[in-house]
């Protein structure tokens, strides 16, 4: 097939060993004339991410763990694969000058520096860490114009919205209405919520993600978070988000125009698709993903989310309107809540009460600036942790 692309796109993936991670580099090896991997990073999963490495052929790989650094150097140096290891090594190696988009799929905060080192270097980002936005998305937007980089959305909403509105006038955008599955426990009041267990929230009806993702999503917190991420992504004031529940997971998103007129992107969920349209755009790279026949579909519904219960998409709208470093208190309190309630030690509606607590004792600050932003997130994971 003739290649799109004028040259091959040189592509680094924060976080190759994670759900998002793997499934980029599925697309990537299904079309080998448009990518070349220049980079793979990983946290601890050293035996995939040489796995990967011996596949793909990156010039550099990271290990952030450094105990694991002589494991991976043993397995790739001989393969002329450059190894490095640590924080350090991840915010450096974004900047090398071969990379033409940094695909960043780190869970949580950890993804906030290395998207700022890519930003200053010029690279395009492939935006699938929402917390980089939660936490400091006036100053990443602000960059990315300063340095006159793209981002492009990788969550399926957000591209969703992303592919609504190619061509559209961005004045042109009455609303965004972001879609929810509703998680496992849709429709379950706060005496059902207080008595489920882990294993339950770990079970998400369409979507194969990793831990923290579908614990945000049963809660909801994962819609807040593309709230605030929305809000920066596009935009526009957060009265101008909606949220609907959509149980089928087949629309992924819409926009409503000032002429009243709704457009939506609809699909299988697959996340292969908005990794592809990230890293492929401007072009729609045919490929051999399952097609949506909506004889399978006959019916798609759509209720309200209930905020009453399911208080984490209230919590998260509170902060993006109180502003300032408000969403990087909500993110801090969130990723603590979540690991404790992956390790049983509070219950699943425990999460809502210590991110509420947090929201409430934490230092506000206006108009933080990044540095700001890394002692807010210190200092409530502190805060979080003495309070469980």
């Amino acid at each position: 097939m003739e290649p799109l692309f004028e040259k091959k796109r040189h592509i680094a993936i924060l976080g190759s060993t994670g759900s998002i991670g793997t499934q980029t580099l599925e697309v990537i090896a299904e079309q080998p004339q448009h990518f070349q991997v220049e980079v793979l990073t990983a946290r601890r999963n050293v035996d995939l991410l040489i796995k990967q490495s011996l596949q793909f052929k990156p010039n550099a790989v990271v290990i952030s763990e450094e105990s694991l650094y002589e494991k991976a150097f043993e397995a790739l140096d001989p393969h002329g694969i450059k190894v490095y290891a640590g924080q350090n090594a991840l915010n450096a190696v974004v900047q090398m000058e071969e990379i033409d988009i940094v695909l960043t799929a780190l869970v949580g905060y950890s993804g906030v520096l290395p998207t700022i080192k890519a930003i200053e270097a010029g690279k395009h980002i492939a935006l699938a860490n929402k917390e980089t936005l939660v936490v400091a998305g006036e100053i990443i937007t602000e960059l990315a114009q300063q340095h006159r980089v793209s981002i492009f959305p990788v969550d399926s909403e957000h591209s969703a919205i992303f592919q609504c509105l190619v061509g559209e006038h961005p004045d042109s955008i009455e609303k965004l209405i972001l879609t929810a599955s509703g998680g496992p426990f849709r429709g379950m009041k706060t005496d059902e919520l207080r008595k489920v267990t882990k294993a339950q929230a770990l079970k998400h009806p369409n979507w194969d993600m990793g831990a923290k993702v579908t614990i945000d999503s049963a809660s909801l917190m994962n819609k807040g978070l593309e709230v605030i991420e929305a809000k920066w992504l596009f935009g526009v004031d957060v009265d101008q988000i909606d949220v609907v529940v959509h149980p089928q997971s087949i629309v992924h998103s819409m926009v409503q125009f000032k002429d009243s007129s709704i457009k939506a992107q609809l699909g299988l969920p697959d996340m292969r698709l908005p990794i592809q349209y990230a890293i492929g755009f401007p072009h729609r790279l045919p490929c051999k993903f399952e097609r949506l026949n909506f004889m399978d579909y006959p019916t798609l519904t759509f209720e309200k989310p209930d905020m009453a219960t399911f208080r984490n998409l209230g919590l998260a709208f509170e902060a993006i309107k109180a502003g300032g470093n408000m969403p990087c208190i909500l993110n801090a309190a969130n990723e603590i809540a979540v690991q404790a309630f992956l390790e049983d030690k509070i219950g699943f509606l425990n999460m809502s009460d210590l991110i509420e607590n947090c929201m409430q004792k934490a230092t506000f600050i206006a108009q933080p600036t990044l540095d700001d932003l890394i002692a807010t997130d210190k200092s409530v994971r502190n805060l979080a942790s003495e309070l469980l």
